[in-house]
């Protein structure tokens, strides 16, 4: 807070698209918070789990693509998510060039699916959507015995606020005077609410469908009013319903210094100005946000499909050869970006 995003920071992972600041609502209280709790440490784990999964909001596609600025190791880091998968990021930076070039190149036979030697967006496209449902998937996959207790396969309402919420429900007095006291009392009528919007079948019992849109709900058409809902409720301090400009600028960024505004500030307010607010009436209702966050006929994988393409393709026909990827290698799969040591065994299909 209080300084500017670096380039490209406003990415998040890989199911969003390039360019897009993405103001997701805040995820549900693991269960973790319960057990810190019983530690007395339960302020600090808070604190540090809102930090940790708080996610951005989405501000707008990228500019036209050669207006971007230019790229370097850390703003890679979305790409090779976006290509390769977030959690399997972490360890492809222990490869030396070699080795990360040598896997690259099994990858790119993999991904020119007709055999021509080319890699077309259309081909990048096809091969970068798997990756961004595999991520939403193994993260509930992940978590999903944390709430399941009963090991039935579904995660009953009971379930999840039991796991999550338990010992605050069974201990009150300890929270009475204290900042996590709020903290809850926000978060777990909040998480009710978003939790009978994913349950389709109004059972109070989550499939693994439904659980998934309980923890994601960005990525599933019927949820995507509580997104809404719970940004406007994020960004809205004043309680009138709406987002003023200075709302929306707070959410991104706070004066620390009582300084003049750094000029990608200036530059969101022309943002908010000439795109956000549609009737320009100086404030976002329910659609202008919606229109922020969930800008329509927008594919995220074509997006970065196109920019994947774009970087590396000097001679612009909008293709890429073998070679050119692999001059491009650390755009692809470099430092950060996945140990596909595993998933090069794999046919794409199972991603």
């Amino acid at each position: 807070v209080g300084r500017p995003e670096p380039p490209r920071a406003s990415r998040a992972r890989p199911s969003l698209g390039r360019g897009q600041r993405q103001r997701r609502c805040e995820p549900p209280l693991p269960p973790l918070v319960a057990n810190v709790a019983r530690g007395g440490r339960l302020g600090l784990a808070l604190g540090l789990l809102l930090a940790l999964v708080r996610k951005e909001r989405v501000v707008r596609p990228d500019s036209e693509l050669g207006e971007r600025p230019p790229e370097d190791n850390q703003s890679f880091q979305h790409d090779r998510e976006a290509f390769l998968g977030k959690e399997d990021s972490k360890t492809f930076d222990q490869l030396s060039p070699d080795e990360s070039k040598e896997r690259l190149g099994k990858i790119v036979d993999r991904i020119d699916s007709d055999g021509d030697g080319l890699v077309t967006t259309e081909e990048l496209k096809v091969w970068i959507k798997p990756v961004q449902k595999r991520y939403i998937y193994d993260n509930v996959a992940k978590v999903w015995k944390d709430y399941d207790r009963d090991k039935d396969e579904k995660i009953s309402w009971e379930e999840y606020k039991q796991a999550t919420y338990g010992y605050y429900l069974g201990n009150p007095a300890e929270f009475h005077d204290s900042s996590d006291h709020h903290t809850f009392k926000k978060m777990l009528p909040r998480d009710e609410r978003r939790f009978k919007a994913s349950d389709l079948d109004g059972d109070l019992t989550a499939t693994r469908e439904e659980f998934t849109a309980f923890l994601h709900p960005e990525e599933f058409e019927h949820m995507k009013e509580i997104v809404v809902l719970e940004t406007l409720e994020d960004i809205d301090k004043n309680g009138d319903g709406f987002v003023d400009q200075d709302e929306y600028i707070a959410d991104m960024f706070s004066h620390e210094d009582n300084g003049p505004e750094p000029d990608w500030v200036l530059s969101e307010r022309e943002q908010f100005n000439d795109f956000q607010d549609l009737n320009k009436d100086g404030k976002l209702d329910k659609d202008e946000i919606r229109h922020w966050i969930l800008p329509q006929d927008y594919d995220h994988a074509q997006a970065e499909a196109r920019h994947l393409v774009y970087e590396p393709d000097k001679n612009k026909d909008e293709m890429l050869t073998k070679e050119e990827i692999l001059d491009n290698w650390n755009m692809f799969v470099g430092s950060q970006a996945t140990n596909y040591g595993e998933d090069l065994t794999k046919n794409h299909d199972e991603l």
